[in-house]
């Protein structure tokens, strides 16, 4: 096994002149790309980072991102990447939580950059990506603020390779997620998870030096794993910034991509384009999707439009690649097309069950909590032993996801025992939003769950109920919740009622109240 360091780094030996990035008209190839990377690295040890430092990154998709990950892992250093539509005080807290000492900070988000720099008292050295800076903030104004200019590091840096030595075992991301207790929790990712679940990605894709992907998806979240799989075997990672659909569609057209891997929402948003027909998407052979389950009808749609070169990858921040359906399982018609709702069999760098509350091992087609182990699977969590111990008690990652398995070893998935919200693809835990709706003056009781929405699959359902003589209307809350919320956490729906159900010794029945707004659907998880 070798680390996250070693993908630009022989791959630059293996195909120098071979072209590894496109974004936004610049193009590099595998030896360019190494040798920015190189300097990022060296630029960051003249600035005294070293093994076991910890860095933080604040950008939509952009290479330099790439590069990030990649510098640091050659040093020994971790990234903590930033969800970017996080709220400063949410921001504030990761990067403190994490004890990051550099920030980088791109295009769009310089503004938001100076206004938390004050909170983040561990941060020594800010580093603006690119030289476009938004509103009425230029360079020299950035630069009273603190901020260094990312090309002036790497102008001045050598090439040559890091002589570090960095071990597998040692951490190179450390990535938040939601938590039940309203804060985010840092997930440790070793280079030996992170490489076990590329290196198995790439077996199950068939990924070649001929594959490009489209990459859409951001680079913040575990989806980055096309991008480091398809630089793994020399192929082609074209990149959006943002998922813009026309983009999407036009990147795939222009640069002949072989590959995209996107959430079920933007490939049902790219189906209702109407002048989709004009687009040349020949050149793909591999649709690939996660992050929450698909709609069956918009999934026969994609079917229909693509071919069966559809595949589904299940898994979660702390366990990339549980399982995957493949092409050959997505089958329209016949006694196969139940598996459309199954989320496949387990990865070749998996081992999953399913377990009851004592953690014995239940029967086929029995429920309970599916349960993963492996090499990809976390180190823990970072400054939580006590959260690590019950997540990996006897060696099994818990997900805290509910499903069975058939006699066949299909994973169907049925709920979230931690009522986890997957809405756009983005994770929501219910306990976050709702300690925000409890600061309303006017709430006195609240409860957050899932329900159908047709555009993000799930989407966030607020059910509350109000002070005696007090008064809030739907649109009066929401707007409270998104001064304090990233706008995807905030209630898109509120429903009010007189009280709610409760269990005897008060606990909110979140479950009795979901199913209220599922009654009639497919499945109760989305």
């Amino acid at each position: 096994m070798y680390t996250l360091g070693d993908i630009p780094r022989k791959t630059a030996l293996s195909y120098p002149d071979r072209e590894a990035i496109f974004f936004e008209g610049t193009r590099l190839t595998y030896k360019e790309f190494n040798h920015r990377i190189n300097r990022l690295a060296n630029a960051l040890t003249d600035k005294g980072f070293k093994d076991k430092d910890r860095l933080a990154v604040l950008t939509d998709n952009t290479f330099k991102f790439l590069e990030v990950y990649f510098a640091a892992a050659k040093l020994g250093m971790s990234v903590t990447p930033l969800n970017t539509r996080l709220s400063n005080d949410e921001i504030i807290f990761i990067v403190n939580d994490s004890e990051s000492s550099c920030l980088f900070v791109g295009e769009g988000y310089e503004k938001k950059g100076v206004e938390i720099l004050k909170a983040l008292p561990g941060v020594r050295e800010c580093i603006l990506l690119d030289d476009k800076v938004e509103g009425f903030i230029d360079y020299q104004e950035m630069k009273v603020n603190g901020f260094t200019n990312y090309e002036d590091m790497l102008n001045t840096a050598s090439e040559t390779e890091p002589t570090t030595v960095v071990d597998e075992e040692e951490m190179a991301i450390l990535m938040y997620t939601g938590g039940t207790t309203g804060l985010p929790k840092g997930v440790m990712m070793s280079h030996r998870g992170i490489m076990t679940a590329i290196i198995a990605a790439n077996l199950s894709s068939s990924f070649t030096k001929d594959d490009t992907t489209c990459f859409v998806l951001p680079l913040f979240h575990v989806s980055f794993w096309p991008a480091l799989a398809v630089l793994m075997v020399g192929g082609k990672v074209a990149i959006n910034r943002k998922p813009a659909l026309e983009n999407i569609l036009k990147l795939i057209q222009d640069e002949k991509c072989t590959h995209i891997n996107a959430v079920p929402t933007i490939y049902g948003w790219l189906l209702q384009i109407e002048d989709i027909d004009t687009y040349d998407l020949s050149s793909l052979r591999s649709v690939s999707y996660a992050g929450s389950p698909f709609p069956t009808e918009i999934l026969k749609q994609c079917l229909q439009k693509f071919g069966n070169i559809l595949s589904q990858g299940y898994g979660m921040t702390e366990a990339c690649g549980v399982t995957r359906l493949s092409e050959e399982d997505h089958v329209l018609d016949g006694e196969k097309s139940e598996l459309l709702t199954s989320a496949g069999k387990p990865s070749i760098c998996a081992e999953v069950k399913i377990f009851d509350k004592q953690d014995n091992e239940m029967k086929i087609g029995e429920i309970g909590e599916i349960a993963v182990r492996g090499k990809h699977v976390m180190m823990g969590y970072w400054k939580n032993p006590e959260l690590t111990r019950k997540a990996l008690r006897g060696g099994w990652y818990h997900t805290g996801d509910m499903g069975y398995m058939d006699e066949k070893d299909y994973l169907f998935l049925v709920d979230r025992k931690a009522d986890m919200i997957v809405t756009g693809g983005e994770n929501v835990y219910p306990k976050e939003v709702e300690n925000v709706l409890y600061t309303h003056p006017a709430v006195a009781m609240a409860a957050v769950v899932s329900a159908p929405d047709k555009k993000w699959g799930e989407r966030v359902q607020a059910v509350v109920v109000l002070k005696e003589n007090q008064s809030a209307t739907e649109e009066e809350i929401i707007e409270f919740c998104k001064r304090k919320l990233a706008g995807y956490k905030c209630p898109k729906s509120i429903t009010f009622e007189n009280t709610l159900p409760t269990t005897p010794v008060g606990k909110i029945l979140r479950k009795d109240l979901k199913k209220k707004f599922w009654e009639g659907q497919e499945r109760s998880i989305g």
